[in-house]
């Protein structure tokens, strides 16, 4: 199937179900049992079926498969959250004495969790430059786990050297994580430069309105050859003594079944049925919506480029940008998706912007068919320390729009009403 059907069918198949043409909503917490013979069978993975929701549901289900598919991976665990989604990655790798490289542009929240978060439980973030990995070789060791970093990020609107950072990670058996929730699977697919973890915010771009939080982890065909018989993943060769000695490495998936018999098993977060069958509509028109808030962008982030009180725009489309070339390389059509950041001339002035826009709401999410405007040092990435903000580049006067599904006249019209009000 090509990616737009796949979109729409894979994974459900509506003569099942009286026939319904919407996936059904499954939503229940628990499912009764043939027999205690099978009731048993299913808690020691003899078998496959339905245990309990925090685990398994069949309206989940659909959205794993028809995600993973859509992405390029192999499978898929659906979680509560992005935020889920990235910390259950990295729990199901690292433990205490251990360090993850991240990228030196991330979302507020994942450095946070990883800088602060997770060095209480004795993990260590090396951060590393992720515009041409010229560092992180340097800072690998034996005690590395994984390796994390945005396909676009948030909010500077940078695209990583991913191909050299997949060529270090393949050179010393590390994992590679992708945050690929502002490109969307849409316009770019990891898995297929090399990645070995894809994870996304599917509140974002996937659900498309802002209705459900969800988080997803997707993970690539090559994944038991990184993790077979690798000293770093020592736990995934060993016999898991909660499963009666069960070696994840040995069986297909390891890396999203682990997530979701160890890590999900024990903290919970699960997504609810019912934001799993949300997610699966927004999917469904995922490709036309990308292709939508790519071109208002750019028309949006030319007009900006043009404007006398604005100091600089960031967006890989514009081919001013030093992003340009990566753009074009990467991302289906040379399009980039719908997040975009301008400085505007001071702090006052942006903050004037910002309460001036009427089609532009205030509003911390991006990825809605309806825009945003964001100031995220002072919402998103506040609790980053001025340094911390600096070194990410996101300076006082930085505004970061999130360009919807509107007519982008219309949007035009309304930043060029806020500048010149």
């Amino acid at each position: 199937m090509k990616k737009d059907t796949i979109a729409l069918h894979y994974g459900y198949d509506n003569k099942s179900c009286e026939g319904t043409m919407s996936v059904p909503i499954y939503q229940t917490t628990a499912y009764a049992f043939e027999d205690a013979k099978y009731a048993a069978d299913l808690f020691d993975l003899k078998v496959e079926g339905s245990i309990y929701t925090r685990l398994n549901n069949p309206t989940t289900d659909i959205f794993e498969k028809r995600f993973a598919e859509y992405e390029g991976g192999v499978g898929a665990i659906a979680t509560s959250s992005g935020m889920a989604a990235i910390f259950n990655c990295i729990v199901n790798v690292a433990e205490a004495g251990d360090n993850i490289l991240i990228s030196d542009k991330l979302y507020g929240g994942t450095v946070t969790l990883c800088t602060h978060t997770l060095k209480r439980f004795g993990i260590e973030a090396r951060i590393f430059d992720a515009d041409n990995a010229t560092n992180l070789e340097e800072l690998i060791n034996e005690k590395s786990k994984c390796i994390i970093f945005e396909s676009l990020s948030n909010p500077q609107i940078a695209i990583p050297d991913i191909q050299k950072i997949v060529s270090i990670a393949k050179k010393y058996r590390i994992l590679t994580i992708c945050d690929n929730t502002v490109a969307s699977a849409a316009l770019f697919n990891p898995i297929r430069c090399g990645v070995d973890i894809v994870v996304h915010s599917t509140s974002k771009y996937t659900t498309g309105q802002g209705t459900a939080l969800g988080g997803i982890i997707v993970e690539s065909e090559d994944m038991p050859n990184i993790i077979k018989n690798n000293d770093r993943y020592y736990h995934f060769n060993e016999p898991d003594i909660s499963y009666h000695g069960f070696v994840f490495s040995d069986i297909k998936n390891p890396f999203v079944s682990r997530v979701r018999l160890c890590v999900i098993r024990d903290i919970g977060s699960a997504p609810s049925p019912f934001n799993s069958w949300l997610l699966l509509q927004g999917l469904e028109t995922i490709g036309i919506r990308m292709e939508k808030h790519s071109k208002n962008a750019l028309a949006v982030a030319k007009f900006l480029e043009s404007h006398p009180k604005i100091k600089k725009v960031s967006y890989p489309g514009l081919k001013s940008s030093k992003y340009y070339e990566k753009s074009q390389k990467y991302f289906k059509n040379g399009l980039c998706s719908g997040l975009l950041s301008f400085e505007a001339e001071s702090f006052e002035a942006a903050k004037k912007i910002m309460n001036s826009t009427e089609i532009f709401s205030i509003v911390v999410n991006i990825g809605d068919s309806k825009s945003i405007i964001t100031h995220p040092a002072s919402t998103t990435h506040q609790q980053l320390s001025k340094r911390e903000l600096q070194e990410a580049g996101i300076s006082p006067s930085l505004i970061r729009l999130s360009v919807g599904l509107e007519d982008s006249d219309d949007l035009i019209e309304d930043l060029n009403k806020a500048l010149e009000g």
